[in-house]
C-alpha cells in the first residue's frame, strides 16, 4: 500500500467520527449496492475488473503504431476527455515529458479545451514539419471546443499526408454505436475505442479516454491498472476506521458541517500540478450542486506559499488543506558548498533538495495548523505509473461516498449546460434563434 491518509490535524474529536460513521457507511453501502442517484454511470467502481481486454489490447497496439509513425500525438478533448491523461503523464514523467520523451513514448499536446486560436497555432508551431497523429475524444462529437480542434488539425493531416494517409494517423475514442464522431470515424475509417456508456467523463481517465494518449505518451498501462486494481480491493473494506478512502471523505464531510467552504489540494511537486486539475474537476462537478459542497482549488507548493500563503496563513478562515506529499523523489541533487557563502546558504550544504522540500512541508504545516488552517496529509511513496492509478480510485472511492452523504448525485453535471445554451444562441447556432435578442439585450446591460 502506498496511499497513506493522516487526519490528525484537523482538530476533529474521536466522538464526531462516531457520530458521523452510520451516515458515512450508509453512503458506503449505497455505492456498492448501487442504489443511490446516478447508479447507472457506476462502471468505473468495478473497473479495474471489468474492463475490456480485448480494447485493452488494442490501446497498447495503437500506442506502439502511433510511437512508429509519429514523433506528436495530438488529444483532442475537453474536461475528463483531457485532464486524466494530461495528469497521468506528468504525474509519472514530470511537467517536461514532452522535451524528455520517456520510455518510447511521443510528445503528446493536448487541445480542445478552450477556443484559443493562438493556442492551437502553438501547437502548430512545435509540430513544424515532423510527423504526427491525433486522437480525437468525444462521446457526441458535437462538443464545441473539441469539434472545432479536431476541424482544423484533421484539415493539417489531410494536407500532408493526402485524406487516405491521414485516416490511418486518426484515432477516435467515442460512443460505441451512435453520435457524430462515430458515424464520421466508420465512414472514413478510423480506428475507433469506445467512450464507456455507463462511465462518465470525470470518472473516465482509466478507460480508452486516457489510456491511449498516457500509452503512446510512454506511461505503462499495465502498471496503473494494477494500481486501480488493488486500490478498488483495498477500498472495498466497510468499516469507517479501516478504510482511507471513507475516512477522507469524512473529513471533508465534517469540515463543510464546521462552515469550511474552500478545499485546497496542496502538492509540493510541479509534477503534480496537472493532477491538482484533474481533482478539481472531479470535486467541482461532482459536488457542486443544490448550493452545496465545497470548492475545490490547487496549489503547488512552495512556488505558491510566495502568492497565496499570506491568505493560508492569515486570511478569513473558511478554508482547510489537503496536502498531498511524495516520500521520495525521482532524484537526489544535493546543495553544494560555496566557499564565498554570499547567498547564506551553506547552513544547507551537503543537504538534498528533496530533504529540503520535505522541511518546507512540515515547517508549512505546523504554520498553517498553529494559524487555524485544519489540515490532513495524504503520502504516496513515488511518482509512478501504479501510483497514479492507485490515486486515482482513491480519490473517485472518496468522492463518490462524500457526494452520496451531502446529498446530491456525484455522477451529473447539470449546471455545465447554461453557458452552452447562451453561447449556441449568440453564434447564431439552429435551434437557439428566439433566444439571441434577449440575451443581447442582457450583455448590453451587463457589458454596455
Amino acid at each position: 500500500m502506498s496511499i497513506k491518509l493522516n487526519y490528525k490535524n484537523l482538530g476533529l474529536r474521536e466522538h464526531e467520527l462516531e457520530f458521523t460513521r452510520p451516515l458515512a457507511e450508509c453512503a458506503f453501502k449505497t455505492l456498492t449496492d448501487r442504489s443511490g442517484a446516478g447508479h447507472e454511470m457506476l462502471g468505473w467502481h468495478d473497473l479495474p475488473h471489468t474492463y475490456d481486454k480485448e480494447e485493452f489490447a488494442r490501446i497498447k497496439a495503437a500506442a506502439k503504431r502511433i510511437q512508429e509513425q509519429s514523433q506528436v500525438l495530438v488529444a483532442i478533448g475537453i474536461g475528463g476527455s483531457y485532464l486524466g491523461a494530461r495528469a497521468g503523464l506528468e504525474f509519472v514523467h514530470g511537467p517536461f515529458g514532452n522535451q524528455l520523451r520517456q520510455n518510447g513514448g511521443v510528445e503528446v499536446y493536448f487541445a480542445g479545451s478552450n477556443l484559443s486560436s493562438d493556442y492551437v497555432q502553438n501547437i502548430f508551431d512545435i509540430i513544424g514539419d515532423r510527423d504526427f497523429s491525433v486522437n480525437v475524444i468525444s462521446k457526441s462529437g458535437t462538443t464545441t471546443e473539441p469539434a472545432v480542434a479536431f476541424r482544423l488539425f484533421k484539415a493539417k493531416l489531410e494536407e500532408k499526408y493526402g485524406k487516405d494517409g491521414a485516416k490511418d494517423r486518426i484515432y477516435a475514442t467515442t460512443d460505441k454505436a451512435r453520435g457524430a464522431l462515430r458515424g464520421l470515424a466508420v465512414a472514413e475509417g478510423y480506428e475507433t475505442f469506445v467512450v464507456p456508456d455507463d462511465i462518465g467523463g470525470r470518472f473516465s481517465c482509466l478507460s480508452a479516454v486516457g489510456l491511449l494518449p498516457m500509452a503512446a505518451g510512454g506511461m505503462d498501462i499495465d502498471q496503473v491498472m494494477q494500481g486501480c486494481l488493488d486500490a478498488c480491493e483495498r477500498y472495498k473494506n466497510p468499516d469507517l476506521m479501516s478504510n482511507d478512502a471513507m475516512l477522507y471523505a469524512v473529513s471533508r464531510f465534517l469540515m463543510l458541517m464546521k462552515g469550511k467552504q474552500v478545499e485546497i489540494l496542496a502538492s509540493y511537486e510541479p509534477s503534480l500540478v496537472q493532477f491538482g486539475e484533474w481533482y478539481k474537476q472531479l470535486m467541482a462537478e461532482s459536488e457542486g450542486k443544490d448550493h452545496k459542497g465545497l470548492f475545490p482549488v490547487s496549489a503547488n507548493f512552495t512556488t505558491d506559499l510566495h502568492s497565496i500563503g499570506q491568505f493560508i496563513q492569515d486570511g478569513s478562515r473558511n478554508l482547510f488543506e489537503t496536502v498531498l506529499w511524495v516520500e521520495k523523489s525521482r532524484q537526489e541533487l544535493i546543495v553544494p558548498e560555496d566557499p564565498a557563502n554570499v547567498d547564506g546558504l551553506n547552513f544547507a550544504a551537503g543537504t538534498s533538495m528533496h530533504s529540503m522540500n520535505e522541511k518546507a512541508m512540515k515547517g508549512t504545516l505546523l504554520a498553517h495548523v498553529d494559524g487555524g488552517t485544519p489540515n490532513l496529509v495524504v503520502t504516496i511513496d513515488k511518482l509512478s505509473d501504479y501510483n497514479f492509478g492507485e490515486l486515482v480510485y482513491f480519490f473517485w472511492k472518496s468522492l463518490a461516498i462524500s457526494g452520496y452523504m451531502i446529498g446530491v448525485n456525484p455522477f451529473d453535471q447539470p449546471g455545465v449546460e447554461a453557458y452552452k445554451k447562451n453561447m449556441f444562441a449568440l453564434l447564431g447556432k439552429p435551434g437557439y434563434e428566439d433566444a439571441k435578442d434577449a440575451l443581447e439585450a442582457r450583455l448590453k446591460e451587463l457589458l454596455g
